[in-house]
């Protein structure tokens, strides 16, 4: 069994300035490369060192699974559970909140069947869904395969856009699954041309207003986050982003009462019954917005700027959407962030961890190489990682995990 000792460094005092919101455990059994492992978090800065390959991006995945979805990777369950293992997977943690210690976990395992669900303990107690980790936290995240967000297929920035809108709207993500499934129940009725109008109408009502309600939101999100970019963006060393939204119904005037908006939404679809049945898909509709990001001194879509200033930009548009969600909830969020380091020079590189700290959030990060993160000092937690194992790299504990509570 591959086990890793709690991973406190035992010569540096714990942080004196701890975020309102922080992971202080991780455990992890039958996870990716982990078959058990304990962790303990001491700083607001987590850094995880080693290999490609070793296993860093697996826990940053870990903690993206304490929020609703399906993580960082939006890998299926059984791909996230251990080779070899039991064919279920857990991850439990300890969050400390303004003060209030919570125990949660989430696992999943296979039944009889071979079907598998996620289920959500919260203090021992199951919760009636994923949402219920919103009350506790909220995550947000940076990898390297969000580099080609901007220049990505339009499906890639919604799905990034409805991450941000869920950070200070829980019932967003709800909503949007709601939405697919009804409008996936309309293409199928279409598709086999079983035309029945109540049928039909009843979910087309509900495509209406489930689709209006996320156009609202995504609207409102990306008028608070251009707010926030523009009060806060000036001097910052990431340049700022321009936002442009629209909304899937061409031409709506979404500033009309909500419920003659959804009126005409409704009435679109009706009309759109047999254009729709043609095409094999719904042509209209909030699965068809679009977020559109430009580098707002360059004034140049972002699509065209050069990796180096698509990466800049895409970090300055998260820590500004950070900024916004302590803002709005009350609740810090955690910033995972992995491979953050390698492609910043040094300035950039001490500029962000300074951001980070006045952001007053725990950040957890992971790096091929310690020195990326030299600027730190002691205000990093410093892990190495190596065959699924993880240890402190400042010294080596031979003494077996705590269980965690």
């Amino acid at each position: 069994m591959n086990q890793s000792p709690h991973a406190d460094i035992p010569s540096a005092p714990d942080d004196t300035t701890r975020p309102a919101v922080r992971l202080s455990e991780l455990r992890l059994a039958d996870f990716r490369n982990y078959d058990s492992l304990a962790l303990r978090f001491t700083r607001s800065f987590v850094v995880f060192v080693g290999d490609n390959g070793a296993g860093k991006t697996n826990l940053l995945e870990a903690i993206s699974l304490l929020t609703p979805g399906r993580g960082l990777r939006r890998a299926t369950y059984q791909d996230v559970a251990r080779k070899g293992g039991s064919g279920g997977f857990s991850v439990r943690a300890g969050i400390v909140s303004h003060g209030v210690e919570t125990a949660i976990a989430t696992k999943m395992m296979p039944d009889p069947t071979g079907a598998s669900a996620r289920s959500v303990r919260i203090d021992e107690t199951a919760a009636r869904s994923a949402d219920e980790l919103l009350d506790l936290l909220r995550i947000l995240w940076l990898t390297p395969a969000m580099d080609g967000l901007f220049t990505g297929p339009a499906g890639d920035r919604r799905r990034f856009l409805d991450r941000m809108v869920l950070a200070v709207d829980p019932t967003h993500g709800r909503r949007a699954a709601d939405y697919e499934r009804a409008m996936r129940s309309r293409n199928r009725l279409l598709s086999d041309n079983r035309l029945d109008e109540a049928w039909l109408s009843g979910i087309e009502a509900q495509m209406a207003e489930l689709g209006i309600a996320m156009a609202l939101a995504r609207s409102e999100l990306v008028g608070m986050l251009t707010g926030m970019i523009a009060r806060t963006g000036a001097g910052s060393p990431f340049p700022s982003a321009g936002l442009d939204l629209t909304s899937g119904y061409d031409g709506l005037d979404l500033a009309r009462p909500s419920a003659d908006v959804e009126d005409e939404a409704r009435t679109r679809l009706r009309a759109a019954r047999y254009g729709d049945r043609a095409a094999g898909r719904t042509l209209e509709g909030a699965h068809r917005a679009e977020l559109s990001v430009t580098h707002l001194a360059k004034a140049m879509p972002a699509a065209l700027s050069s990796t180096g200033e698509q990466k800049a930009l895409l970090i300055g548009l998260v820590l500004a959407h950070a900024r916004l969600v302590a803002a709005m909830s009350s609740l810090p969020p955690l910033l995972l962030l992995d491979e953050i380091a390698a492609h910043l020079d040094p300035g950039r590189r001490a500029a962000l961890f300074d951001l980070i700290a006045e952001l007053g959030v725990q950040a957890f990060m992971t790096g091929t190489d310690a020195s990326l993160f030299a600027a730190l000092g002691d205000r990093a937690q410093i892990m190495e990682v190596a065959d699924g194992n993880v240890r402190p790299a400042a010294a080596t504990m031979s003494a077996p995990p705590e269980d965690l509570p």
